[in-house]
């Protein structure tokens, strides 16, 4: 959650968009704002998790991310393929691709290699920590820049899946994601009212069917 004490939770409503659907699993486009899974406190119940549940009881979310995120979000609909995609995600068998709006001129692609840690005074945020920090690696592609605004459009693939990784890591070399509130030092200057961050690609072998998944989900900015 953010770190805006004054923060109010008002998720979007309506039905989640299906991406992909089957005996054994669920993937959907989480829209911005929604969390994945149930905040602590009453107010933040509302989920996508939760909204999965009322029609599939039996589901379980295989990974998560950000509420400020939005794009392809999967889950298990039984115990057999939620082992299996959790063995997939531990041997990193599985492959995520990101669309960001970042700050600056992106002029090559890269990778940022940097270990990271909580800031417990200052959670949820993560910070760089090259002694105590968990080994983190992203690799990031330039698309376009927009130099009226000084916004790249990149494409991040993340080769481990620490908290807030993404985020951290382009803020490191310079180039924040707009719209976050947390990392960029001006958050409220862009345009879109949000977080420019969608996890845009997810593939895999589908753990029962032995087939290759490959799910796209465009962003809306």
């Amino acid at each position: 959650m953010p770190l805006d004490k004054s923060f109010v939770y008002t998720p979007p409503q309506g039905a989640l968009k299906i991406l992909f659907e089957d005996d054994d699993l669920l993937i959907i486009d989480k829209p911005a704002g929604l969390l994945s899974v149930p905040g602590r406190l009453p107010e933040h119940h509302d989920s996508a998790y939760l909204r999965v549940l009322a029609q599939y009881p039996n589901a379980k979310i295989t990974h998560r991310l950000d509420m400020a995120t939005s794009g392809i979000l999967m889950f298990a609909k039984h115990r057999d393929a939620e082992v299996a995609i959790s063995k997939m995600f531990q041997a990193r068998a599985v492959s995520k691709q990101y669309i960001a709006l970042v700050q600056g001129h992106v002029i090559e692609s890269g990778s940022v290699d940097v270990p990271l840690i909580t800031d417990w005074e200052n959670r949820p945020r993560q910070m760089v920590h090259f002694e105590l920090g968990k080994p983190s690696k992203t690799l990031y592609q330039p698309l376009t820049y927009d130099a009226e605004d000084d916004i790249s459009r990149v494409l991040l693939t993340p080769i481990t899946g620490r908290s807030h990784q993404l985020r951290v890591h382009m803020m490191h070399i310079g180039h924040p994601i707009t719209g976050d509130q947390i990392y960029h030092p001006e958050p409220y200057k862009s345009q879109l009212k949000r977080m420019a961050l969608h996890a845009s690609s997810l593939s895999f072998q589908h753990p029962m069917l032995k087939q290759a998944i490959d799910i796209r989900a465009n962003p809306e900015f």
